[in-house]
């Protein structure tokens, strides 16, 4: 898809400069996961991250509604060209809106939560969760910056792992017999299934890359039920 994209840009700005809005996007939702897993781990303090982290998702949701409006003005002057592209590029803005919001989620549970972790049998995958999908946002930057299938087919399963992963996390907890105090299962259970939802719609941004809009919303939704 996004290869169709960029025979567009060419000689549409308008469509090249939503492109590089949903670029930004996702540098911004990457600095706000990192920020919040700091925070997470006591490696930077919540109150002094708290209001670039809120100013980063603002300027995210900003980018969205430009996105919008960009992608509205192209298809007011030039009907009936580039609606499917349109229509997705306008599709994954959500996605990279929705990392925005759940990487503040994470930022609340380092925030809120201050009995810390104890039990590696779940901090650890749940940490290597998360360096791994720093790499994930890497990937999907340069797949949708450069139209670069290859990086975007890699988010793809990395993606897939931290899902499954995400789910056997959760089940254990439930099935586990040991004494772990409830409000550390609770911050463990809260953490995967955020660092889940991030890693499907990062999915899904990946997935128009490949041009496989049939497939669009397929894992944020899939995320979302299960």
């Amino acid at each position: 898809m996004f290869r169709q994209l960029y025979s567009a840009l060419t000689s549409e700005n308008t469509l090249n400069l939503a492109f590089e809005d949903l670029t930004q996007m996702l540098k911004h939702g990457a600095w706000m996961f990192d920020r919040a897993n700091e925070v997470l781990h006591s490696k930077a303090s919540a109150d002094e991250v708290r209001q670039p982290l809120y100013d980063r998702d603002r300027a995210i949701n900003e980018l969205e509604r430009s996105i919008r409006r960009k992608v509205l003005r192209h298809l007011t002057v030039n009907p009936g060209h580039d609606v499917a592209i349109c229509l997705a590029l306008m599709s994954v803005a959500k996605d990279a809106e929705r990392i925005g919001d759940y990487c503040k989620n994470v930022f609340e549970v380092g925030h809120f939560y201050s009995e810390g972790f104890h039990v590696p049998k779940y901090q650890e995958p749940l940490d290597n969760m998360a360096l791994e999908m720093g790499g994930m946002f890497d990937k999907v930057i340069k797949a949708t910056r450069n139209s670069d299938e290859q990086q975007a087919r890699q988010a793809l399963s990395k993606a897939v792992e931290v899902r499954q992963r995400s789910d056997r996390l959760i089940e254990e907890l439930f099935r586990d017999e040991r004494q772990i105090e409830f409000h550390e299962a609770v911050a463990y259970s809260l953490l995967a299934r955020h660092y889940k939802r991030v890693a499907a719609h990062l999915a899904n941004i990946a997935t128009a890359v490949l041009g496989r809009l049939e497939d669009l919303d397929f894992y944020s939704e899939a995320d979302d039920d299960g």
